[in-house]
């Protein structure tokens, strides 16, 4: 598989933390942190957001038609991949467009869908009865997911998959060269997200766990505290704490990890090398690299809050 790092969303280090059981988050974070709603997601050079009336704002790359969303509506989700994008329906379908080279794109007879997660060449669904779907590719086996249950939140990185269980332990499956599905261990996780070649966990006492490539230190979240979000890029990582406030590690080389200015933060999401943030108002900002408009997110008004 060609190593290119492109999303939340990936040669050489490895971390791996782990989560202390002691204290807990009030109601509200492990609330924040389990919604099936995503309103805001990047992908390796675009970004997409949701309207409070179920349609869909775009900006970045458009060649492989991931943009061609102007005719969707009733959305309540979204998600960015490398170069297609999906929609989650209010009605539990989903909609997709873009790149459909390993049939990524093929999620049409997806019914009962919760909650959906796009990575770079396979897309994942979460079944309102706690089972998981998938479609594109499976190379390194990133789709075996028919057998897992109980399911309360998914993840898709670069070419592996993560699951969230209702007790609080996490699953994983696909590219694993980094260890980036070594998640076994993990206990009293309310949130996870899956990078390039990493994985992280929040745990429900607002500490962060990670695993996988550390190359650009994106595993280095042990000190974070007090975290109510958190998202992955393709080497980097970022955490909305409880205050609003972003916290950010790892590759920084396009900016994508100047957020420390950032205030009043309630979504958070990660590209290749972009980070785009939610403020409670409903507007955007967004740092890291620009070429193809991604992070020209300032007009933004009105964004549906998860």
């Amino acid at each position: 598989m060609k190593k290119r790092l492109f999303i939340l969303p990936a040669l050489l280090s490895l971390a791996l933390t782990a989560c202390s059981s002691s204290g807990t988050t009030s109601q509200t974070l492990q609330q924040q942190a389990l919604s099936h709603q995503v309103v805001l997601a990047a992908g390796d050079a675009h970004t997409v957001a949701v309207k409070p009336d179920g349609t869909l704002l775009f900006t970045g790359r458009d060649k492989e038609f991931q943009g061609q969303v102007t005719g969707w509506t009733n959305l309540q989700s979204a998600s960015a991949g490398i170069a297609h994008t999906l929609g989650l329906c209010r009605d539990g379908t989903v909609v997709a467009v873009g790149m459909n080279s390993s049939g990524q794109c093929e999620v049409s007879s997806w019914q009962d869908i919760r909650s959906i997660a796009a990575s770079g060449v396979h897309s994942v669904g979460l079944h309102k009865d706690g089972t998981v779907i998938a479609a594109g590719s499976n190379e390194y086996k990133q789709c075996d997911v028919a057998g897992w249950v109980g399911i309360v939140a998914i993840a898709a990185g670069n070419a592996h998959t993560v699951g969230l269980k209702q007790d609080g332990t996490v699953v994983a499956t696909g590219w694993n060269e980094y260890k980036q599905c070594e998640v076994s261990s993990w206990k009293d996780i309310i949130a996870i997200a899956a990078g390039g070649a990493h994985t992280l966990g929040l745990c429900a006492n607002g500490t962060v766990v990670a695993t996988g490539l550390n190359d650009e230190k994106q595993c280095d979240v042990g000190d974070w505290t007090d975290i109510a979000a958190i998202c992955t890029g393709g080497g980097h990582s970022a955490g909305i704490r409880e205050d609003g406030a972003v916290v950010a590690a790892g590759r920084n080389n396009e900016g994508q990890c100047n957020t420390s200015a950032w205030q009043g933060i309630i979504a958070i999401a990660a590209g290749n090398a972009h980070t785009v943030g939610l403020k409670n108002d409903g507007s955007a900002v967004a740092a890291g690299i620009n070429n193809y408009g991604q992070c020209d997110v300032d007009t933004w008004q009105d964004i549906a809050k998860p």
